[in-house]
């Protein structure tokens, strides 16, 4: 049976894994909260058929993704909701070009399918294109393909919405 300590332990080593996931996948600050537990509830389902065959941080990317995933396309069912006591953030009266094209990245990776987020997410984590591959079900060829096609089009977007700022 597995340990629950172990469990807690371990996702609290790797729990970056799943912010990244749930930032990556969900826009909205309560929808992340969501997502964080729900891939938390499917990890812990799953731990038990956690074998060790991969890392732990491997298989949690796969868990977190797989969950994400699934919710994501729930959420997209559902209609959108607002609160009305909820403020819009007030932009910062100073200006960081930095800040802006780290933003314009985020927002074009924001328009990726489910599976190329993944990939660029695993990829900016430098997972090697195996592990990616590994995670993914795909070749590490395959990943390389979709990787090339990944950052031509997120470069063509990120310079669209710079241009347009």
């Amino acid at each position: 049976m597995p340990s629950e300590k172990e469990f807690i332990t371990l996702l609290n080593q790797h729990q970056k894994i799943v912010h990244k996931v749930c930032n990556l996948y969900m826009d909205r600050h309560s929808d992340r909260e969501d997502l964080f537990q729900e891939i938390t509830l499917q990890a812990w389902k799953a731990y038990g058929s956690f074998r060790g065959d991969a890392k732990f941080s491997t298989w949690l990317y796969r868990v977190a993704l797989n969950t994400a995933i699934t919710f994501f396309r729930k959420e997209k069912k559902q209609p959108e909701t607002y609160s009305t006591d909820t403020v819009p953030e007030r932009p910062d009266d100073g200006y960081d070009p930095v800040e802006e094209q780290v933003k314009a990245m985020y927002a074009a990776i924001g328009e990726l399918s489910k599976i190329d987020k993944a990939i660029i997410m695993l990829y900016l984590e430098d997972y090697q294109y195996n592990e990616i591959g590994e995670m993914m079900g795909i070749t590490a060829n395959n990943v390389a393909v979709k990787m090339n096609r990944i950052k031509t089009k997120l470069k063509e977007k990120t310079q669209q919405q710079m241009a347009h700022q």
